[in-house]
Parts: C-alpha cells; structure tokens; sequence
C-alpha cells in the first residue's frame, strides 16, 4: 500500500450516456461535484475528480444509426461535446473516462472473470419486458399501465439466451450495510424507497445480451456481451487502474458517488453487490441528487426545452450559471430551473451584494494614498461559520453553504454601509479598508469552489494570490489594488 501523505478524497459523477448531446441536467451534476471538489482541495485534500462518458448499448447503436453514421464515428462527435461543455464550464475533473477505452474493457473483463469464479454467474434465458431507451427489463408488475415505469415509453416482449448475477445472494448483506452504514444512502429521504424494495427481496440480474455488438466481451462466452450498465458502473474502479494498482490503492474507495435519482437503484444496490461479490471494498456514499424541471417542466426532447449550458453562459456568465445551479434548491431535493431564477440570482445577490461590495471598496481604496492596516473587526465569528461551511460541504450541501458565505458577504456590506469609508480619512479610513479589502480576500477564497472565475477577479483587483481554508484569516494586508471590470452586470427582468 502507498503512504498517503495527505487526505485523499474520490468523488465521481455518473458517466454520461452519449446517445445525445449533452444539457443542462449534465451540467447540473458536474458543476456540484467540481465545487466540491475544488472545496476539497482548498481543505489540502489529495483529490481525484472523475467524469466521464458511458459509451455501449443498443441506444447508442440506434443513435447513431438514426443519425446516418457509424457507432464509433457517432459516439466520438457527443464525447467531444462533453469534453467542450466541461471546459467551458471550468470543470476540474481529474480524468475522464470513456467506457471505449481498451483499458476499461480488459479490466471490466478481469473483474467479472473474479466474480464469475464465486459462482455468481450463471447461464439461462431472461424472458421480459425491456425499455430500450433506459436500457432496462422489467416485470409485469413494475410496468406503469403498461409501459416503461421510469421514462413512460413503450416496452417490448424479449426472450433470449443470457447469463445472469446472483443478485438475490447479497440481500441481506446489502441490509446490513445499510444499517451498519447509515450514510451510505444519501441522502436520507432517497433511502426509504431503497430499503423498502431491497426488503421486498431481490432477483438475479440478467448481465449479458446476444443481440448486442457495440458492447464489451463477455470473457466466459464468446457469443453474450455484457450488459450496457454493468460495464458502466465498473468505470470507478478501472478509471483507477483497477485492483492493485498504485493509484487504485491511493483512492479507492471512492469517498462519493454524486447521481441523479434516476440511477440510484443500480448504484445502490448492484453496485455493492457487484463489489462484494469481486472482494472490493465498497464506496463510502452514494448520494442521488434531485432532478431539475425547466420553467416547471421535466425535461424533454418532444417539448423542446432541454437548455444548452454554454448558450446560457454566453447569456448570463458562466459563474451566475454555477451559482444559479448550486442555490437555486439544495442538492438532494427536486427543484427548478429557469431564465428568471439566473435574472433574480444575479441582480439581487451577485451584482447587488458581491459585485458591488467590491466596486465600492476599490474605489475608495483607489483614492487612498497611505498605508492600509488596522485591527480585524468583520474577523470576529469568521472562524465558527468557516467550520459551519467546512461542515456543510461535508454533507454536500451546497446550498447552504453558499448561503453562509452570501451571510458574509451582507455582513460586509453592513458594515461598509455603517461606516460610510466615503467620509473618513487618515487613520479611520485605513482601519475600514483594511478590514473590507482583508473580508474580500476571504471572501474570494470561500467562493472560488463555486465561481472561480469571480474568484479570480477579485482577487486581481486587490492584489492578492490565491489561498485555502488555512489563509482565511486576517492578516497584513500586502495587495495594490487597481480598480477592473464590475463583477456581474445586471439585467432586465
């Protein structure tokens, strides 16, 4: 085993399935995971951020051919797409995987080799019905009037030759870690629905298909592919180099799975399984986050509202996009997303509170000729709400966190307001400066996991580099300021 000479914190996104270009719910997922990984690497952590592409299947296949094109040709013009989005963006993963990487399929092969010597593979034929565009078989009584029960969609009769998993094996194992593990399931309202149907017993899983080429090889037969998401899942292990590797040893296991509700059944409860099954040590946290509705209306292609993150960037900034997206609902509950809620975000809060707090401060510190330096009044209770955001983003919440730094920043501006720097001179005003210019640094710091562009900014402006958790705390202040561009323009609502 590698000596870890610092924390080490894993954290994916699910890898996205590239039957289509990539929107505004992608997005979603991956801006909260950079902003806690980028939080991560302020505390010191040694982190390792993935995301990634899930490349198999027959809906790909069905894409592409729609689309006039080979698979591999297809799939590799949506992978570039992504690969664009997470720039723009400013994506700080670490790797990104694709499930068409020779090295995941030797090693998705290797795992499932392990797991079929356990005996927890088995040959038969699968009769059901199967969603072709979730990828999914399901029971006569799952289905929802007779139709897919997660996306509504017609399913069709299939009955082949198929080799499947031994879910049912891992019932009660997956119970007790549920138990021993209360925070394996998060958040806490997404366990119930987990928990009921793990009780309710569980059946085997068909893991291969025959009808299927754009797939993995099946190692025990030459004839079956492997199914789209069990390939799929193994990614977190193999973007890692797989069992026994040096980086695999650093990292796994992963310290979160960040996903949206929608797969929370495969990472909660096959995932586990598949891992106990291969003697690999199980993540620490699958959370499932929430989904996002577009002006009160689930996403769609039919209804033509799926948003084009960078378009809205282009609009609005990139930053009031990351910030509208992690304060608009806390990360584990629903909520919605619109043109409006960016428009309210950015007026009230970004250009109002923070933009403002530092246009006021550089140019009153602009027109001041000496020394800056004073004693730390807006320090007092810095410490507790740092540990209180520190906290917060422990249990992913974004949300709240970001509340706690905005709590500061009107705290700030509170007291720029009480003590009108316009109208003092010498020694009183550098003691205000001092005290505004120090918040400000501070202040860049906290927010640079969510907007670190504005970080950046402000951080220009006043002449200071950037920092981590351990340089939140007033000091001399050795910055030159020069006043820059505003940093969020309002807009007309």
């Amino acid at each position: 085993m590698q000596v870890r000479t610092l924390p080490k914190f894993y954290i994916t996104t699910p890898i996205y399935y590239v039957n289509d270009r990539p929107h505004i719910g992608h997005a979603y997922t991956t801006i909260a995971a950079d902003a806690i990984a980028r939080w991560h690497r302020l505390r010191g952590d040694e982190v390792f951020f993935l995301t990634g592409t899930d490349e198999h299947g027959e809906k790909v296949e069905h894409a592409a051919k729609n689309a006039g094109k080979g698979t591999k040709e297809f799939v590799d013009s949506i992978v570039s797409k992504y690969i664009e989005l997470w720039k723009t963006l400013n994506i700080s993963y670490d790797y990104f995987i694709r499930t068409s990487d020779p090295e995941h399929e030797r090693i998705v092969q290797q795992i499932i080799d392990k797991i079929a010597k356990t005996g927890d593979i088995y040959p038969g034929f699968y009769e059901g019905w199967y969603c072709v565009p979730d990828e999914s078989f399901w029971t006569d009584l799952q289905l929802k009037e007779g139709k897919c029960p997660e996306c509504g969609r017609k399913v069709e009769k299939v009955k082949e030759e198929t080799y499947f998993f031994k879910l049912s094996k891992y019932q009660d194992k997956l119970l007790k870690l549920y138990k021993q593990n209360p925070g394996f399931l998060a958040p806490k309202h997404r366990a119930k629905e987990i928990l009921n149907r793990v009780n309710d017993g569980l059946k085997d899983v068909s893991i291969t298909r025959t009808t299927i080429s754009w797939a993995v090889k099946f190692p025990i037969d030459a004839k079956h592919t492997i199914y789209v998401w069990v390939d799929a899942l193994l990614n977190y292990v193999t973007a890692l180099g797989g069992p026994g590797t040096s980086n695999f040893n650093k990292f796994w296991p992963a310290d979160v799975h960040l996903i949206g509700k929608e797969i929370n059944w495969f990472h909660s409860v096959i995932w586990p399984a598949m891992l106990l099954s291969a003697g690999i040590e199980l993540p620490k946290q699958v959370f499932a986050h929430g989904w996002l509705t577009i002006n009160g209306q689930k996403m769609s292609k039919s209804l033509g509202n799926a948003i084009d993150p960078i378009a809205l960037s282009e609009k609005y900034s990139l930053d009031a996009v990351r910030y509208t997206l992690l304060r608009e609902m806390p990360l584990g509950d629903d909520g919605d997303f619109s043109d409006n809620a960016i428009k309210t975000r950015l007026n009230n809060e970004l250009a109002a509170e923070l933009g403002n707090l530092l246009s006021r401060t550089i140019a009153i510190a602009e027109k001041h000729k000496g020394e800056i330096k004073g004693t730390p009044s807006l320090e007092a209770g810095l410490k507790t709400r740092i540990e209180k955001i520190d906290k917060l983003m422990d249990k992913l919440d974004t949300f709240n966190a970001l509340a706690e730094i905005f709590a500061y920043v009107k705290l700030t501006n509170k007291y720029i307001n009480e003590n009108e720097p316009w109208k003092l001179q010498g020694s009183s005003l550098s003691e205000v400066l001092y005290n505004l210019l120090e918040a400000l640094r501070i202040i860049a710091i906290l927010i640079s996991p969510f907007m670190p562009d504005t970080a950046k900014e402000i951080n220009k402006q006043i002449g200071a580099s950037e920092g981590t958790l351990k340089d939140c705390r007033f000091r001399e202040f050795k910055g030159k300021v020069k006043k820059g561009d505003y940093l969020f323009k309002k807009v007309i609502t």
